[in-house]
């Protein structure tokens, strides 16, 4: 590039740069009224623009500022020249945000004020771009339409007809034997061997008989035979008393050999242990106190409580039958709502149709009068157009004697605004020259710590760092004399723990001793 734009560039970056905090407010604020669907990349861009417009309008002129807006996109330049030309947020809020950071009278003065000036102007530059963006022709690229193609499949043989099976022949049934309805050969055998047995029977008692001897030698021989059947059964009494006897005592001998052998129990089994023999101790109490405040049998008890859950049955079985039935009832009754619903639903769309026939009538109406109307301004505006050509060069000619004057007094325009720009550029040196200056002192780089004094953050909690560490002391000491307390504490349930597993063994020895001792009398 010359050295002119060169000029230009780095001027538009230094001011970009100096301006930042004001250009960011007015940038921020677009992005979130009117820019919300603007890319972010395009932030730079709208800063430029922003300071072209706002501080480098009288230098550059309009005509120049309105060549470079043009090379831009003209929807996008559009749209955030008309947010920031708006005379209400120039005059409201961009003026209160500028305030914060310059005095408001300089803000007034120098920006908002020129600014308000440039609005007319800069407000046909925007309807320029409008008409710009709205002629624009967008061009719509077609794609090709897929033309579908047959598929090239294998063309099927014809099938061939298929043999009929042959019909199956049915196999003939036997017939059914004979012996089916006739009586079996073993029946016959049995009542044979009935009679004949029978027979043998007659002619036993038949000898029985005639062989009978005197009645008193039979009692006598049947005491004789009832004597000899009550020694065998007591002898054989006598021996199986005596095994019994036997089993019993060796039983017994291997049961406290087996109870006396030592088991090794760990904590577990002997707890265990205890817990059954305390079980079976307050079982034996509880029994003993129902004896005593006369327990009854549990039969009757037993037998009302079936004819309650009889009729508890009964009635769920009922309530499960009246809720069959109510289910019933509701199903026909949501089965009628449902019908009347169709039938109001009918009713609302038949007034429905009559509503929108008559809305279209109406609608068909107003079309006609709205074509009478753009008739006759039609004709008013043919007429007018008559009108126009002789206020057109009356017009011409009032512009020719304000351009005569506007000329005179831009070249005084001219002249302030050089004067005013040299006074700028000035002023911009030697600011640059006392912040050289002040940049070339030296800086002391090392800082002394006083280990007693805060951070002086402004915090309730804040300390130093002597006492940090003096806390930090007392915090470690606190933490062993908890884990002393801790330890003695473990150490003295461990103790307890191990005094009551000592009277467990002694409660569970006797009461072995006692079962054993129990068994023996037994």
């Amino acid at each position: 590039v010359n050295v002119t734009e060169e000029k230009f560039v780095l001027d538009t970056l230094a001011g970009c740069i100096e301006y930042r905090s004001l250009l960011d407010v007015v940038v921020n604020a677009f992005f979130v009224l009117d820019g919300r669907y603007c890319p972010i990349s395009e932030r730079n861009l709208y800063i430029v623009i922003c300071y072209l417009a706002a501080f480098q309008l009288e230098e550059l002129g309009l005509q120049q500022f309105s060549r470079i807006v043009k090379s831009l996109d003209a929807a996008k330049m559009q749209k955030f020249l008309r947010f920031f030309f708006n005379a209400l947020y120039l005059n409201t809020w961009i003026k209160d945000e500028w305030s914060h950071f310059y005095d408001s009278l300089y803000v007034k003065e120098n920006w908002i004020d020129p600014l308000l000036r440039w609005q007319p102007k800069v407000q046909k530059l925007i309807e320029q771009l409008t008409d710009k963006s709205s002629n624009r022709t967008t061009t719509v690229k077609t794609s090709m339409v897929t033309q579908p193609k047959e598929f090239n499949l294998t063309v099927p043989k014809p099938r061939a007809i298929p043999i009929p099976l042959p019909i199956p022949v049915l196999v003939k049934t036997k017939p059914v034997p004979p012996s089916t309805y006739k009586p079996p050969k073993e029946k016959k055998q049995l009542e044979e061997i009935k009679t004949k047995n029978r027979q043998k029977a007659e002619v036993k008692q038949v000898k029985f008989k005639t062989s009978l001897i005197p009645i008193e030698e039979s009692i006598q021989l049947f005491y004789l035979y009832f004597l000899a059947c009550i020694l065998g059964v007591l002898v054989t009494l006598t021996i199986w008393a005596v095994i019994f006897l036997f089993h019993c005592h060796t039983a017994i001998f291997l049961k406290l050999k087996i109870d006396n052998i030592p088991i090794k129990l760990n904590a577990a089994a002997i707890l265990r242990e205890g817990a059954l023999y305390q079980r079976k101790m307050e079982q034996e109490l509880k029994r003993i106190e129902n004896l005593l405040q006369g327990a009854r049998d549990p039969s009757e008890f037993l037998e009302w409580q079936k004819q309650m859950r009889g009729k508890d049955l009964e009635e769920q079985l009922a309530e499960i039958e009246c809720r069959r039935l109510q289910g019933k009832l509701s199903h026909e009754e949501a089965v009628l709502a449902h019908r009347n619903v169709i039938q109001e639903n009918k009713k609302k769309a038949d007034l429905t149709r009559e509503e929108k026939a008559e809305l279209m009538h109406q609608y068909a109406e107003k079309r006609l009068q709205e074509q009478k109307e753009m008739r006759e301004m039609v004709k008013q505006v043919v007429e007018g157009h008559k009108n126009a050509k002789q206020a057109k060069i009356k017009l011409q000619k009032y512009k020719q004697q304000i351009v005569q004057e506007v000329s005179e007094e831009n070249q005084e325009l001219l002249r302030q605004a050089l004067e005013e720009e040299e006074e700028k550029l000035r002023k911009r040196y030697e600011l640059i020259q006392q912040i050289r200056a002040i940049e070339s002192l030296p800086i002391l780089k090392h800082k002394f710590v006083d280990l007693t004094e805060t951070g002086g953050h402004g915090l309730i909690c804040e300390m130093s760092i002597v006492e940090l560490r003096e806390r930090l002391t007392l915090l470690r000491e606190a933490q062993k004399a908890a884990e002393e307390e801790k330890r003695d504490q473990i150490i003295h349930q461990k103790q307890a723990k191990e005094q009551l597993l000592l009277d467990k063994l002694d409660q569970i020895s006797l009461f072995r001793a006692e079962l054993g001792r129990a068994a023996a009398l037994k």
